[in-house]
């Protein structure tokens, strides 16, 4: 699934979707030419590259890091787990002119249906991507979509955080990051998650936070890789 074209969006809605998709495209790629992305890892971890095309794998960041995230992996033809709500569409109308594709649903609204559609990804070859504490947070804390996906696929989580080293920072729930002209990006990979297909759902709970934890110790080296302080 992609564009939801049969919700009922009010008239000004629906002006916002026709118009600010080309705009936000235009201005993000205009911008996004100017990003210097700098690539770490934990140790014993292979990172994707820019450019780089991954396989049928799942990969975890955080919501913050949409902009980066969308610029640094636009070559990679993925799937993302986007809500079914007016932002949601947004996003996605955005995103396909990055060449991405959606599927739809949340951990709120249409969840088994997102899962679906990243499943026929992954089998496919594709790559299905996270924004592991979206699309309403808390923060920093990942949902169990993820696991999910990987106990009925058997593809491993990989987690990754982009830290830009100069960027506007919104005041809303997920801090979300507007990487400013010309500043290095950090491209932070965390160790990979394993599910295999045997496990049970009481065994989720402690793979979640063990997913949580990489996400958030990838998040720290990007930090310390610009001399932040962790927050």
């Amino acid at each position: 699934m992609a564009i939801d074209s049969n919700r009922n969006f009010t008239l000004g809605q629906r002006l916002v979707l026709a118009v600010a998709p080309h705009i936000v495209w235009a201005l993000l790629w205009i911008v996004g030419l100017t990003w210097r992305f700098e690539v770490i890892a934990e140790e014993g971890v292979t990172p994707i590259l820019f450019g780089q095309k991954p396989g049928p794998e799942i990969y975890c960041f955080w919501h913050q890091c949409v902009l980066p995230c969308t610029i640094y992996f636009r070559h990679s033809l993925s799937y993302i787990l986007i809500s079914r709500s007016f932002d949601g569409e947004l996003i996605t109308r955005i995103l396909l002119k990055f060449n991405y594709s959606a599927a739809r649903g949340s951990s709120s609204r249409g969840a088994q249906g997102g899962l679906l559609g990243l499943k026929r990804a992954i089998e496919s070859g594709d790559t299905a991507i996270f924004t592991a504490d979206g699309p309403r947070g808390p923060i920093y804390q990942a949902k169990m979509g993820p696991i999910k996906l990987a106990q009925i696929t058997g593809a491993p989580i990989g987690c990754f955080h982009l830290e830009p080293e100069h960027a506007w920072t919104l005041n809303s729930w997920d801090r979300f990051l507007i990487p400013k002209p010309f500043t290095r990006i950090c491209v932070s990979w965390g160790a990979w998650t394993h599910v295999p297909h045997e496990t049970d759902e009481t065994q989720f709970e402690p793979l979640r936070r063990q997913l949580n934890n990489a996400m958030e110790r990838a998040r720290m080296r990007a930090y310390a890789h610009f001399g932040k302080d962790a927050s």
